[in-house]
């Protein structure tokens, strides 16, 4: 999508996204989760999963058992620990895998689950590189399973209802998005985000959902612009970024490691603006601004959020489908060549590349 004009805009959403709303997650089949990685975000994932919809995790997988079963005590008291990846994907009562380790080991790990036949949510960055993300949806594409980036902000609520404002024509044709994602990570090398072996640095991590949100409204880039600075492991600790489009559309976007930043994201059009409040990637408020005086607020659900993505994976397999056009396989993959580019221009490259 390049045209950003509410005519064009529009066809891509549903009469629930102009309405600003989203199907209650509780309402979703129940499909069994096997969790692979037992770290923070599989946790909130799975705390999700149990308190939000009828699904249940019924397995978590481990180099190490008995972190295994410690994260199994806390967030999913009836799942079995494996110890391993492979005793996990072999688990015949897993429907869905959900990957979560690190960006270095997403693409083996994806592919781990989808050689088992298993459906798959892979963690964002969907891998580390676009050659990556090409090979784990070719072997999808040829097991028939279902596989999606784990993009959550793209299932929100208010991402629902922005997307209806700009539809529905309240702020003209968009020109710009600004976004930004910092927090504040003390150096230390061999802390995952500063560990090139582990595919770190700040754009994978953070820097992903400012770009996938301009990829959500505006679509890939014709041109891309970008300076950083690297730490000391050789991985970009900030990055800036300006994303061109037709008609001279742009995103302008930034992410570091150094600073917690603002995290918001203005959206800003021929008629009015969209100021999408802290913090813009997780369930939030924003304002709409027009240039004829008319504001208003939008404030919706509040809370960790990661149940929306969950309850669409369910959809979506119950209904026999490979993709959700929601966060498609081609969506990832534009995000992955633009953060390719990015790295490109900033110079980092990780071991094996």
């Amino acid at each position: 999508m390049t045209d950003v004009t509410p005519a064009a805009f529009a066809p891509a959403l549903t009469p629930d996204d102009l309405a600003g709303k989203v199907p209650d997650p509780r309402d979703a089949p129940a499909v069994r989760w096997g969790v692979l990685g037992a770290g923070n975000i599989a946790g909130s994932f799975s705390d999700g999963v149990r308190e939000h919809t009828a699904s249940s995790v019924v397995a978590v997988g481990s180099r190490d058992v008995t972190k295994a079963q410690l994260f199994a005590d806390v967030h999913a008291p009836q799942a079995r620990a494996h110890a391993g990846y492979e005793a996990l994907v072999d688990d015949p009562d897993v429907d869905v895998v959900y990957v979560a380790t690190p960006h270095s080991h997403h693409h083996e790990h994806a592919l781990l689950a989808v050689r088992a036949g298993k459906h798959v949510l892979v963690e964002k960055a969907f891998t580390q590189d676009a050659a990556q993300a090409r090979e784990v949806l070719d072997a999808a594409r040829g097991a028939g399973v279902f596989v999606m980036e784990a993009m959550w902000t793209r299932f929100l609520p208010h991402v629902a209802a922005l997307r209806g404002v700009i539809a529905r024509g309240e702020i003209g044709r968009v020109v710009s998005v600004v976004a930004d994602h910092g927090q504040f990570f003390p150096y230390t090398p061999e802390h995952r985000l500063y560990a090139a072996a582990l595919a770190g640095g700040a754009l994978l991590d953070l820097g992903v959902y400012p770009v996938s949100f301009a990829h959500d409204l505006l679509g890939a880039p014709e041109t891309v612009t970008a300076v950083g600075a690297l730490a000391g492991t050789g991985v970009d600790g900030q990055v800036g970024m300006v994303l061109g489009y037709p008609g001279g559309v742009q995103a302008t976007l930034s992410t570091t490691l150094w600073a917690r930043t603002a995290n918001t994201a203005v959206i800003s059009g021929t008629e009015g603006r969209i100021e999408v409040a802290r913090t813009f990637y997780a369930p939030t408020s924003f304002t709409v601004e027009r240039h004829d005086g008319t504001t208003w607020a939008y404030d919706g659900f509040r809370g960790e959020g990661k149940q929306y993505q969950a309850a669409e994976v369910a959809r979506r397999v119950a209904a026999g489908e490979t993709q959700s056009p929601r966060m498609s396989w081609n969506g990832s993959l534009e995000v992955m060549d633009t953060l390719d580019e990015v790295r490109r221009q900033v110079g980092v490259r990780y071991p094996g590349e």
